[in-house]
């Protein structure tokens, strides 16, 4: 079985590290974009990121960053932000299928009617490879809201999903990551 869970000791903190330096070697070496300015292992790392992870049979499959509401300064409304997503490398399309189909039922879960997320498209020559990516998340439910600077400064693809509840699905995917809190800025704001 498959479970979404918030990463709550070093150990498994240290796994996503991991996992994230891996993908970003993987990709560097059939020259993909990586983020330019983040440490994106140290991320993973600070308990205060609250990262998740996809695990199966205990096997960590893919990691993010769940965040609510962050200010992304793209988009109307609130959402579910999906930041930092890293899947092992070589993994079959279906660990995106499963991210995609936990993240509408948990947006739905929490009120929120969108989830958001960025996908790199940092220079010319990896077009084909980001058009690739963008018509398999289109294909899966995602709709593309344009391009522009993401919240690290790179040039992104913007990502929109609709919450959608998805009865059944916790046969397939259990969760037990912790409800995202507004970004501080957000919570100022309001």
């Amino acid at each position: 079985m498959y479970e979404v869970r918030t990463l709550r000791t070093d150990a498994e903190r240290e796994e996503a590290a991991a996992l994230v330096q891996d993908r970003q070697h993987w990709l560097t070496t059939r020259g993909l974009p990586v983020p330019a300015q983040a440490d994106i292992p140290a991320l993973f790392r600070d308990p205060q990121t609250q990262p998740a992870g996809l695990f199966e049979d205990g096997k960590l499959l893919a990691c993010m960053i769940p965040q609510r509401d962050p200010g992304l300064g793209w988009g109307e409304g609130p959402c579910l932000f999906l930041s930092c997503i890293h899947t092992l490398p070589d993994q079959p399309e279906d660990i995106t299928r499963l991210i995609t189909l936990w993240a509408s039922d948990f947006a739905a879960r929490l009120d929120l009617p969108l989830v958001r997320t960025e996908a790199l498209a940092r220079h010319a020559r990896e077009a084909e490879s980001i058009a690739a990516l963008l018509r398999r998340l289109s294909d899966m439910g995602w709709d593309v809201r344009g391009s522009g600077p993401g919240r690290e400064g790179d040039l992104v693809a913007r990502l929109e999903l609709v919450a959608e509840h998805r009865s059944g699905l916790s046969a397939l995917i259990g969760c037990r990551a912790h409800e995202p809190q507004a970004a501080p800025d957000d919570r100022d704001s309001a």
